[in-house]
């Protein structure tokens, strides 16, 4: 029977592959400044006792704390990508652990700095600014540190922090290496019998199968084999459960969610507000599920059948190239600036575009110094055309903050890292739909835009809602064993989906797959990031040029500049209010009406 087959790394062709000679040209290269980086944390220790003696002196440790950190930047960047290329290379990993090492080694060495600023007295600090200009440059960093204030520790325990943080990187670590490298899946048989291999990669092609056999075989392959290891995925997510415990409470925070959205000037309130706008908005995820099953023409909805769509026969498959060709006609209408440097991507092998054997999972953009790296594992459908909008959204967003921040304020905050991403993939989504006049074709299209809400707004929602409500099991004092979290994971499939589905057992496995929850507080991001890029593509479409000005120059290009609710609102759209994530759940409301009109 023929088998579809996963190429080694040595058959995808250089066109397809990363360029990382970018960033060094050998490993030996690399090797010559992960010795230079070690190296630093002695220059930098030098300044241990001394940050409160002058503004000069403040100055010069934070332009040797820039220098460390753009090398850093090319040495992970090199390693982790290189890593990713095959993660079984065990050269890579190793690479990648001593980079780790160093960098953890150099930030013990480093503990003392944010207690030594807090240290300093308010009105000499204000003194360093007029006593040395340059110093200018790194008022909002410093005003940063200080309001921190309550949550830093003396210097002693500061060190003995930093000393954790090889270890704090275990949990995430034992869950990709497991994952990704280890773990192997049966393979699954459709309804000819021809056998398919099952992959992360293969995984989503798979159930979005018009094949009813082959979608049911791929699910059951991935989730009876995560069922075998489920008490061992279930102690690494408890074991990352307790790390963020330990670090909220040694830093006094009142929770790890309290800790990890401060570091992004986030409001607890934009989490909490996000779980309770999409409770208040159930009925149309229940009525799309409804429609969905209509559609199919089943008399019982499973899990595997969330993915196919609901028009078949309309989809197309769509090449790389295609892909390339038709995302910069859909963001044409960011201008051509935009527009060169996403074909400066495109043609100078910004991007890893295919699946090989051993290589990471999903997709993802790196947004390192000499030019971002997008990685994919591509595969000619419309998905894959949007992720590669997505990703290069990510891309474009990290070269603008590189480009016009210093060093300082260009790493963007989470919080809004998946709004120029997401942006991107609802300009493509408005484009695709206004090119066709085809009803089948469009039907397909709504569908698919559908499916961004309920995977995006809706399923993101309970991955947050999850990942908040396993930290208060463990507050409580109970404990998160493969049976307690199959069975949360399972009550929270019966609130999102409602009675229209079937809750097949195996969805309840679906916690022990997913990467980000070793993210700290990661998913919520996906769907406040939805609804302020739906806000702002509207009004780009809507406004035009003075949109995609404030768009460009006062989002994309301001880093960190301000806080991520200040830039949201230069570009034109408030997340600190549930305005945004009702708004986008009301036109996916109108789309289901849409939808069905089409049908008819």
């Amino acid at each position: 029977m023929a088998q579809e087959k996963i190429p080694a790394r040595s058959e995808i062709e250089e066109q397809y592959k990363w360029r990382l000679e970018d960033i060094y040209p050998t490993d030996e290269a690399w090797e010559e400044d992960l010795k230079r980086f070690s190296e630093m944390k002695d220059k930098l220790a030098g300044f241990k006792g001394r940050l409160g003696e002058s503004g000069q002196t403040l100055c010069e440790f934070f332009r040797l704390d820039d220098e460390v950190s753009v090398l850093a930047d090319s040495l992970a960047n090199y390693a982790q990508r290189r890593s990713d290329e095959d993660t079984a290379n065990a050269k890579y990993q190793a690479m990648v652990g001593r980079l780790m090492s160093a960098y953890v080694e150099l930030n013990t060495e480093c503990s003392f700095s944010t207690p030594e600023i807090l240290a300093i007295d308010e009105d000499r600090l204000a003194g360093f600014y007029t006593e040395c200009p340059d110093l200018e440059l790194y008022r909002l960093a410093l005003d940063r540190i200080c309001r921190q204030k309550a949550h830093i520790l003396s210097d002693a325990e500061e060190r003995l922090l930093a000393l954790t943080g090889d270890m704090g990187a275990s949990p995430e670590n034992i869950f990709s290496m497991f994952s990704d490298a280890d773990l192997k899946f049966p393979d699954a048989a459709d309804k000819d019998g021809v056998m398919h291999p099952v992959s992360h990669g293969t995984y989503i092609p798979l159930v979005k199968s018009a094949d009813r056999v082959l979608r049911k075989n791929a699910f059951e392959s991935m989730y009876h084999t995560y069922d075998s290891f489920k008490n061992t995925m279930a102690a690494t997510l408890s074991a990352q459960v307790k790390l963020l415990s330990f670090h909220a409470k040694a830093r006094h925070y009142d929770s790890p969610l309290e800790q990890a959205l401060d570091g992004n000037e986030i409001p607890v309130e934009v989490y909490r507000n996000l779980i309770e706008a999409v409770h208040e908005n159930m009925q149309p995820m229940y009525d799309y599920v409804a429609l969905r099953r209509e559609l199919m023409g089943l008399d019982e909805l499973h899990f595997y059948d969330l993915y196919t769509p609901v028009v078949a026969d309309a989809e197309k498959k769509i090449t790389f190239g295609e892909a390339k060709e038709t995302v910069c006609k859909a963001l044409s209408v960011m201008g051509d600036e935009y527009i060169s440097i996403l074909k400066e991507g495109f043609d100078n092998r910004w991007i890893d575009v295919y699946e090989n054997v051993g290589k990471t999972s999903g997709a993802y953009s790196a947004g390192a110094r000499v030019h971002p790296y997008v990685l994919l594992n591509h595969k000619d459908t419309l998905n894959c055309m949007f992720t590669l909008a997505h990703e290069m959204g990510h891309a474009i967003h990290s070269y603008y903050s590189n480009k016009y921040q210093p060093v300082c304020y260009s790493d963007y905050k989470i919080f809004v890292a998946e709004v120029a991403s997401t942006c991107n993939e609802a300009l493509l989504m408005q484009y695709l739909l206004k090119n066709t006049e085809d009803k089948k074709e469009k039907a397909y299209l709504i569908n698919y835009f559908l499916e961004q809400f309920r995977t995006t707004l809706y399923r993101q929602t309970m991955f947050a809602e999850f990942e908040l409500k396993i930290a208060e099991m463990y507050d409580r004092g109970e404990a998160l064993t493969a049976e307690s979290l199959n069975a949360l994971y399972r009550e929270l499939n019966q609130l999102y989906y409602g009675d229209g589905i079937v809750l097949d057992s195996e969805i309840e496995l679906e916690w022990a797959r997913i990467p980000h929850f070793y993210y700290d507080y990661y998913v919520y991001q996906y769907a406040t990031g939805y609804a302020a890029a739906i806000a702002l593509s509207q009004r780009i479409l809507g406004e035009g040029e003075p949109a995609v000005r404030d768009y460009i120059d006062k989002f994309l290009k301001g880093g960190c500049s301000k806080t991520p609710i200040e830039l949201l609102r230069g570009a034109g759209v408030d997340m600190a209010s549930t305005e945004p994530i009702t708004e986008a759940l009301k036109m996916f409301g109108e789309l289901i009406g849409q939808m069905r009109e089409l049908i008819k």
